[in-house]
Formats: structure tokens, sequence, C-alpha cells
């Protein structure tokens, strides 16, 4: 507890500190370090008027660096491997939604599970050794090209065959590589690595924690339809406690690993030391009452007790048997939950159904309740939205309590085939409800961050300043510790420093003390920072200088 703290300075990728307080800065020592290259605007920091989320948009100021970059962008419309480039280089904020087994790439998946000695059997699925009839060792795929090539096709969606369940085979692969997955330090360094390279700076990403071990409290203890009831019996004699508590060491031990393959306490450590990582707790909703209850206590309980998880969320189709059946119920557990653990955050996979898929019924309220029972500050997908009783009413809602929407385009065209004007992607940015892109599972999807942004703008004709702004709302709205960069922050009004950042012209001088203090005391705001600055420096190379 508390070991090697001397030589863990902020820039870790995640912090072992075990108090029940959130750090307050992740903000490396020396703040002009990420004082680089940006003028923030001095304009005064005053909340923007409120106005209908179904009124136009206001127009938002653009600066000179912004429209040179622009000009770029739309110059390149022509040129594939130079636009691709430009988004690749353009700094594109947080990934919120991540699953991490499925964001490490399959070729590294597959690199692990023939380091740990698994075979591969018939349905390509990673199991166990020895490797018996019918398997082959994963290590030959190292060697073997044609083999390797059969295990990325059943680990992802590469070469998926047209006119087949792209929602069965997506699921289907975390079944066959789950084997491979159990090194989650080591599928950090992957993914972060990744994320940083993505130019990216942060990262929020789902596991499961403490997962045998709610299993086995949750069958002990059963289920019982008054929740006040069942939270006392798991809470009963530290019954809950002692969950939490493999929770946290099973993230010591992911933490220590993480470090020692990114190389980060060395002369040379990779990218992603640099990055801040947060933990969501993923909970199965197809699983049985009692479980389902006792992962979302255990999520938010170490929400409350270990600074590197901050939320839960629920995972597995949305459309399984049990998900529909038991959605209302777990919705209402989620609400009781919160009253127990406040401080917890909430984001939820809801609406990622569409017709055909589930009964007309059942497209009608998944959403609502998501926000309006469970209390869920973001949500995931939420592709079924025009569908929703009243749906307008809904986003004005989300729109006004600021429920943002994580949006992993290729995802959702992949799974339930929902792309394009089909998408409802304009519908949520009509009402002002703040959307953010995502990727969701990159690695089974064979895609980047930068690809979506692409897409983004392809499809819907985004201009620069628009993607500019899907960037700074995924860091807007990540579960980052302390207050804001932006006093006024949203796409509709611009975004505007707080009062004491104002005027601020890093690169040009350091950060005036006020302006020092609050990105030293707020994680949030020194991580807005850092892109500010990456965004200017971004726009210097592509548009001129100012």
């Amino acid at each position: 507890m508390g070991r090697n703290r001397a030589r863990r300075d902020h820039a870790a990728v995640i912090s072992t500190i075990r108090t029940a307080h959130r750090p307050h800065s992740l903000v490396p020592a020396g703040i002009a370090a990420l004082a680089l290259l940006t003028i923030l605007p001095a304009v005064p920091a005053t909340a923007a008027p409120a106005q209908d989320p179904a009124a136009p948009a206001a127009l938002r100021v653009t600066t000179p660096a912004e429209r040179r970059t622009a000009a770029r962008l739309d110059a390149l419309r022509d040129d594939p491997a130079r636009l691709k480039g430009f988004f690749a280089a353009m700094p594109k904020g947080g990934d919120l939604h991540n699953h991490l087994s499925g964001a490490v790439t399959t070729e590294y998946l597959i690199q692990l599970a023939g380091e740990n000695g698994l075979c591969i059997d018939a349905t390509d699925t990673a199991v166990r050794p020895p490797c018996g009839p019918g398997t082959r060792p994963a290590a030959d795929a190292r060697t073997d090209a044609e083999f390797r090539q059969r295990i990325v096709r059943a680990w992802s969606m590469q070469d998926f065959p047209a006119g087949q369940s792209g929602h069965d085979h997506f699921f289907d692969t975390f079944g066959k590589f789950g084997e491979a997955t159990r090194d989650r330090g080591k599928m950090l360094a992957n993914v972060a690595n990744t994320v940083v390279e993505q130019n990216q700076f942060y990262l929020e990403t789902l596991v499961t924690p403490a997962s045998d071990a709610a299993k086995k409290l949750a069958d002990s203890v059963g289920y019982d339809a008054d929740l006040a009831a069942l939270h006392r019996k798991l809470v009963a004699g530290g019954k809950l406690d002692g969950a939490v508590e493999e929770a946290v060491r099973e993230a010591d031990v992911a933490d220590a690993q993480f470090r020692e393959t990114a190389r980060c306490d060395t002369a040379r450590p990779d990218p992603g030391c640099r990055l801040p990582v947060r933990w969501i707790s993923q909970v199965s909703r197809g699983s049985s009452n009692e479980r389902v209850f006792t992962q979302m206590a255990v999520g938010m309980r170490l929400a409350e007790r270990d600074p590197r998880f901050v939320a839960v969320n629920l995972v597995q189709p949305e459309d399984g048997e049990s998900a529909l059946r038991n959605y209302r119920l777990q919705m209402r557990m989620l609400q009781y939950l919160r009253t127990q653990y406040p401080d917890a955050r909430l984001t939820l996979h809801a609406g990622e159904l569409t017709p055909g898929l589930v009964k007309p019924e059942d497209l009608t309220f998944h959403i609502r309740e998501a926000v309006q029972v469970a209390g869920a500050e973001r949500i995931g997908h939420g592709v079924d939205l025009v569908h929703e009783d009243d749906w307008q009413q809904l986003a004005r809602t989300m729109a006004r309590r600021g429920v943002a929407v994580e949006v992993p385009f290729s995802s959702n065209k992949q799974i339930v085939g929902v792309a394009g004007d089909d998408h409802p992607f304009n519908a949520y940015r009509r009402y002002g409800v703040p959307v953010v892109l995502a990727t969701d599972d990159p690695g089974v999807s064979r895609i980047d961050i930068s690809h979506e942004y692409q897409y983004a703008r392809a499809t819907y004709g985004l201009s620069y300043t628009e993607l500019k702004d899907l960037a700074r709302a995924s860091l807007e709205h990540a579960f980052l510790d302390g207050d804001s960069l932006w006093a006024s922050g949203s796409a509709r009004t611009g975004y505007r420093p707080v009062r004491a950042c104002a005027g601020s012209q890093p690169g040009v001088a350091p950060p005036a003390p006020a302006c020092a203090r609050h990105l030293a005391d707020n994680a949030k705001a020194a991580t807005e920072w850092r892109q500010e600055a990456a965004f200017a420096g971004f726009e210097r190379r592509q548009g001129g200088a100012r």
C-alpha cells in the first residue's frame, strides 16, 4: 500500500493512491510543460444564456488559425493519403467507450496466446494447454501466416462475409479469444500506446473487477427482491468489502504489469506511460439478478474507494433474453445503489437496438429508463433514439442535463447495421445533446479513432471546428477529477475558458498564477489544456502561422 510512491510522479498512467479521496491533479511537475503552442481566447468567463435545445445553434466564432486549418482540410478532399494523415495528426480528445479486451489489437492477442502456451481448437477458440487432438499451439501463428489470418478473421470483423450476422459474429469473438485476455496490464500497455499514438489524451476502459469473488458472493447471498435488504446482506460481515479488496489487488497486479510491459520506470518509457487512464467496472447484464446486483455494488463501492475506478456500466447484448426481461429491474437496481454510493459515476449501454432485432415495444423505453430512472450521466450507442416514446422530449431532457452520447460509428454499423442517415447522430446534435466519438472495441472492429473522425467528416459533412468540438466534448464529459478548463463548454456556444485562464497565452508566456493553480488543482482542466496546446500546434502545422 503506497509502495514506490516516491518514484511515481503525476505522469503515471494509473495512480496507486488508496484513500477515499480523489487525487487533485495528474499534472506533471512544471505546468509550463503543458503550456506550449496555444492561446486561449480572452473572453469573459460567463455562462451562456439558457436556450431551447431544439433552437438553431448559436454562431460559433472561429479563429484565423481554425479557418486556415479548415481550408487545408477542404483542400485534401481528393488526396486520400494526406487526408488520412490529417485525421491521424489531429488531436482527438479521449476515448470514453472502450472495452479493454476488445480494444487490444488482434495480433497482440494472438501473440499473448502464444506466449501463454494456449491452444487453438477447431472452432478457432483459444483453450488452455495441453494441445490435444484437433487443436494447434497458438504459437504456430508466428510462422504460419494462413493459420494466423484464420485466427484474425475468427477473432475480429476482418473479412466478415456480407449477408451473415455481424451482431452474432461480433459478440462471438469475445468467447473465442477470452482465454488470451488474462494479462490485463499487458493489454493496457498495448491499448494505451495506441491511444497516445492516435493523439488522444485520456482513456476510460471497461473491465470486470473481482469477477470470481463477485460471483461467489452473489451465489452465497442469493436474490432478494427487496433491494435494500439484498444490499444489507452483501455488506454484512464485510463480505462486499472483501470483493472490493480483491478488485484492488487485481488492479495493483495490472498496474505493475503495465508499468513493466510499457517500461514506465526506465529511461525510455513507452508513450502510453504518460496517458491518464481510469477503469470503468462492467456488469454482465445477462447474468442472474443476484449476480447483476452484486457486480453493480462491487463497481460502485470500488469507485468510491479506489481513484483508479470511476464508474459502472452494463455490458453484453442488450437484446439478450435475460437483458430484455430484466431491463427495468436493472435500472431500478442502479437507482437504488446510487443512493448508497452517490460519488460513483454511471454510463450505460442503452438503445443499442434496431427494429427486427427486438419487438417494437422494446425500442420505446431503454434510453429513457437509463437517463430518468438509473440517472446515467452518459449513454453508449443510443441508436434507437427515434423509436423511443416522445423521443424529442427525451432528447431535450438529455440536452438540459448534459447527458452525453458515446458514438462508435463502426461498431454501430457492424453490430446493428445502423449507419449514415439511419443513425441518430444528427438528431442528437440538432437537439443539443452532447456527442462524443468513441471506438467501442477497435481491436475487434479493426479501426481506430482517426477512422471514426474521418467517417464523421465524410458522412455528415462536418467542418473542422465541428470535429474539434467533438474532441473537446470527449474531455468535457470524461469522468476526470476536478473542474473543467471551460466555464462554458459546448459546440453551440463555443468553449470559453474559466476566468482564471481567460486571456492566457501559453507558448508566449507561462500561465498566469491563477491559471497555473487551476490547472494544478484540476486533472480535467489540465488534460483539456494539453489538448488545447496540441490543437494550437496542429493548426500551426496545417494552416500556417497565426
